[in-house]
């Protein structure tokens, strides 16, 4: 797949262009952007704002729903979009790491 991106200031926006070229049959082509649409509305929220726009290849249409993420992952990388994971690194951060900082408690028990 390849992108184009139109940095802006304001929330980031996605467009997609699957054409028949890429699989005949409309479930294909839906199931991409379906694909597509759930791996964006996941990104983090660092992701530079503007415009974006996914042109999705005919190899999308033999990929699962993980190769199709990751590629357009990659692809978001390789622009300067997201930043780039560190190496050595096996997970990224939990999202709400944050939250566990505080140690957690038993309840109090009673002993009456």
């Amino acid at each position: 797949m390849s992108l184009h991106w139109r940095p802006q200031e304001g929330p980031a926006r996605l467009g997609m262009a699957v054409s028949r070229k890429v699989d005949k049959r409309a479930v294909g082509r839906n199931r991409i952007k379906r694909v597509l649409r759930e791996a964006f509305r996941h990104l983090p929220p660092d992701l530079a704002g503007g415009d974006y726009v996914v042109v999705a290849r005919s190899a999308a249409a033999r990929a699962s729903h993980p190769e199709i993420r990751d590629a357009f992952l990659r692809v978001l990388c390789r622009a300067g979009a997201l930043p780039v994971p560190a190496a050595g690194v096996t997970m990224p951060p939990r999202p709400d790491a944050h939250l566990s900082s505080s140690p957690l408690t038993e309840p109090e028990r009673r002993s009456d």
